[in-house]
């Protein structure tokens, strides 16, 4: 099940993200304990090696490989910040970009809800099964990519008996031969019963047709994104890279960070400390964002953070028939709102938040700036040079206004208006 912690962290406290470092599901220590065992295993073999099984003289020579290795670690002869940064980089965006692909009938099912009419059993099952078919089609892609969908439903007779399939859907569905991923049959049998629907007047315009036949192609559209985004990974050859330059520099650093005899005088081996706590940490954050890269390449697994997607099957089945079969003009009576006779009203804040009602409403980011009195000041334009080409009115303002006053003998009383 995803690991979720949105709440713990809604408000910025003391001690909050520190909290989160001791849990253990979906955490970072789950991912990575093994491989952290065996670099802890193999640099106390080689410290051991070094301290009690060698002789003065192969020591000399272990002590000349471990500077030499430490050399190598310590400049960018392996860039693997670089590597790694822009790898996790690119898998976190595919990743957000299957989980923004993932087909929810939200849309499609307020669209059948509202064009395809009926409430005999006929538009009843007419707008049932047009849900069904989408449900079904995103069953199908995800069999083909989630390993968990697949364990739920292994074969198409597992999608029978859940309801998504008929056996003569089933049969129709086996009896045309093609090589590629199947899929995109459901949304086809969806097109041509809108088709049908609007011929029996359930579908009441070509307009309400259109709408559903868009509404559709989107979803059909992010059933094919899954199945390209499964299809075409991040180039292998990459990964490889990344993966070879992160154990190959810890492998070094087994032997490069080891603590050498500080009686020979060694640069940066004044002291014996036994255990190389930062060279342990570096260990625990690059191999950890290798991690990361691992898990989220392929958020469809079975991971603790892998999606849903048995949970998601089940939601959307269940709300899109409660959309366009209960739900289908079940409409509450229209009655006056609480507030109809009144212009102004306020709505109630509970105790924990009275504080927020008096604070003052956002105008923008401009309306408390402070101005001086010039500020104020009007700024006269001055007048065009005579030499300046201009364009004359037929009839200016004044003239307007001066041929009015001449009409009404110049008295003009509070009744009257002039509109310029």
């Amino acid at each position: 099940m995803t690991v979720s912690y949105s709440l713990e962290v809604a408000n910025v406290r003391f001690y909050g993200f520190s909290r989160l470092l001791f849990r253990w599901r979906g955490s970072i220590y789950r991912l990575l304990y093994k491989e952290f065992l065996v670099f802890c295993g193999v640099y106390v073999f080689f410290s051991i090696f070094y301290r009690f099984l060698l002789t003065p003289k192969q020591q000399d020579l272990f002590e000349r490989v471990a500077l030499y290795c430490d050399q190598f670690t310590n400049s960018n002869f392996i860039p693997v910040l670089f590597v790694l940064g822009f790898y996790v980089t690119q898998a976190f965006h595919r990743w957000w970009g299957q989980y923004t692909s993932f087909p929810l009938p939200d849309n499609l099912m307020m669209v059948v809800s509202g064009n395809v009419h009926g409430t005999d059993e006929r538009g009843r099952l007419l707008r049932r099964t047009l849900m069904r078919y989408a449900n079904l089609s995103s069953v199908l892609i995800l069999r083909s990519i989630s390993t968990r969908v697949c364990k739920r439903f292994p074969t198409l007779e597992h999608v029978v008996e859940a309801g998504f399939m008929t056996t003569h859907e089933l049969k129709n569905f086996e009896s045309l031969h093609s090589d590629f991923n199947k899929y995109w049959m459901p949304l086809t049998w969806f097109s041509n019963l809108a088709s049908r629907a609007r011929e029996e007047g359930r579908v009441r315009d070509d307009i309400a047709l259109r709408l559903l036949m868009d509404e559709l192609n989107k979803y059909r559209t992010k059933c094919s994104l899954l199945f390209h985004y499964d299809w075409i990974s991040i180039p292998l050859v990459y990964t490889q890279v990344v993966t070879i330059a992160v154990y190959s520099y810890f492998a070094f650093c087994v032997i490069g960070r080891q603590f050498l005899n500080p009686e020979k005088g060694y640069s940066g081996h004044r002291l014996d400390m036994y255990v190389p706590v930062f060279t342990l940490l570096q260990f625990f954050f690059y191999t950890g964002w290798l991690k990361v890269g691992e898990l989220i390449i392929n958020p469809f697994g079975e991971d603790d953070d892998d999606f849903e997607t048995n949970q998601l099957i089940d939601r959307n089945l269940q709300v899109s028939m409660l959309a366009v079969d209960d739900m289908y003009q079940n409409l509450a009576p229209i009655v006056k709102d609480k507030h109809w006779n009144q212009r102004h009203f306020s709505i109630p804040y509970t105790l924990s938040t009275a504080a927020e009602s008096h604070r003052p409403a956002f105008k923008g980011s401009t309306f408390d700036m402070r101005m001086s009195v010039e500020d104020l000041e009007i700024h006269q334009p001055k007048e065009a040079p005579a030499n300046r080409p201009f364009l004359q009115p037929r009839t200016s303002v004044v003239d307007g206004v001066d041929e009015f006053l001449q009409k009404t003998n110049g008295s003009v009383n509070s009744e009257s208006h002039v509109y310029l």
